[in-house]
């Protein structure tokens, strides 16, 4: 285990936690009134656009770091969605 290894996994624990604190703070609060629809939907594609983009489709670190990300982000839009429904 090498320096590099170590800042090449950062990735892949750092962006799906820090979206997983965001979604839990959301469903704690129970509304998402100041908390932008778009730019969680914008982080989800980019997030699909930088999996592409590194072309490594079958790294785990690739597919934590991005994937699962994008899966989390669209999850806090429909979260979102169900909460201004709501209203």
């Amino acid at each position: 285990m090498n320096f590099r290894w170590f800042i090449g996994w950062l990735p892949a624990f750092i962006l799906p936690m820090s979206t997983v604190l965001q979604l839990l703070k959301l469903l704690h609060s129970k509304k998402g009134e100041n908390v932008s629809l778009l730019a969680w939907f914008l982080f989800g594609l980019a997030n699909i656009g930088a999996y592409v983009f590194s072309e490594k489709y079958a790294s785990i670190q690739s597919i934590l770091a991005f994937l699962l990300t994008a899966f989390l982000d669209f999850i806090i839009v429909f979260v979102l969605i169900y909460y201004k429904k709501r209203k």
